[in-house]
């Protein structure tokens, strides 16, 4: 399975999954969303990519919204936000 990651303006990106069934989403992901989430640590694109490995452990690419702004997915999985510090602090260390 393969991520792409298409930067389209300063806050939408296209992602690409290219999986036995192939899927396309459209990712929002404003400055102050993207601050509050990583602290700087990382760029919108790492974020996204971090995000996307999060989701396909938990459903298939075809299970995943078409389009949303990043920040929903704490809707969905309670534990992501505590999953990107680790992350994050995992990185620092």
């Amino acid at each position: 399975m393969e991520i792409l990651i298409k930067k389209n303006d300063n806050y939408t990106f296209t992602v690409s999954i290219e999986s036995s069934i192939n899927s396309n989403h459209i990712v929002t992901l404003n400055d102050d969303i993207h601050n509050e989430m990583t602290k700087g640590f990382k760029s919108k694109e790492e974020l996204i990519l971090f995000s996307f490995k999060f989701l396909l452990e938990r459903e298939n690419n075809t299970s995943i919204l078409s389009n949303f702004n990043l920040e929903i997915i704490q809707n969905y999985f309670p534990e992501y936000k505590n999953e990107i510090q680790n992350w994050i602090n995992h990185e620092k260390d």
